[in-house]
């Protein structure tokens, strides 16, 4: 997982409140096992519309997205997380997210930025003409018109993302307690080994 530390640059004026799974990711596109190619199906019913923000040359490839409330709710489905991670989002800011969703974020490298409605309302004016710049490590998002909004996040994941640590990650970090932890079971409990229960 890449490690995120700021991320800089136009965001997608979203705005829109409740906007679940199957919205960002269609069921349809569940079919994969690979997230590669998912950002094609991202916001699928939306990107119907010809003048769609995401497709506007402004905002292709822009790494921020700027939601309304409970966004990410419905099904828990992680194709979601993909499929935004595919398009390149590294940042969501929105009011409320769903549990569910706010998790499979992190795991995959988003952050899950929580402001007030107030701040999401200048952030969207801002979005339509300039970048918007978020500093994890300080935990602000802030304007070149010297707006600065600060958000709160779990220290853990926090440093998940600035590490660019998945499950699998802070697994493999474990890695030398895991094997003195399996030293001392054989040693404890002989019997268990593979070799004596294979004989």
């Amino acid at each position: 997982m890449t490690p995120l530390h700021q991320v800089e640059g136009r965001a997608i004026p979203l705005g829109l409140k409740n906007i679940d799974t199957d919205v960002i990711i269609p069921a349809h596109w569940l079919k994969t096992t690979t997230r590669e190619g998912m950002g094609r199906g991202a916001f699928e019913s939306l990107r119907a519309d010809p003048d769609n923000l995401f497709d506007r040359p402004e905002y292709r490839q822009a790494p921020i997205l700027i939601a309304g409330d409970n966004f990410g709710c419905g099904s828990s489905r992680e194709h979601a997380a993909w499929a935004l991670g595919d398009l390149g989002i590294r940042v969501v800011i929105a009011p409320s997210y769903s549990d569910i969703f706010s998790g499979n974020a992190v795991k995959n490298g988003i952050l899950p930025v929580v402001l007030p409605q107030a701040a999401i309302d200048r952030l969207m004016e801002v979005a339509t003409t300039d970048p918007v710049r978020v500093d994890l490590e300080h935990q602000t998002v802030t304007t070149p018109f010297q707006d600065r909004f600060t958000f709160e996040i779990d220290p853990f994941r926090k440093m998940c993302l600035m590490e660019g640590l998945d499950e699998i990650s802070l697994t493999e970090k474990s890695e030398a307690a895991i094997a003195a932890y399996e030293q001392r079971l054989d040693a404890a409990r002989p019997w268990m080994r593979p070799a004596a229960l294979m004989s």
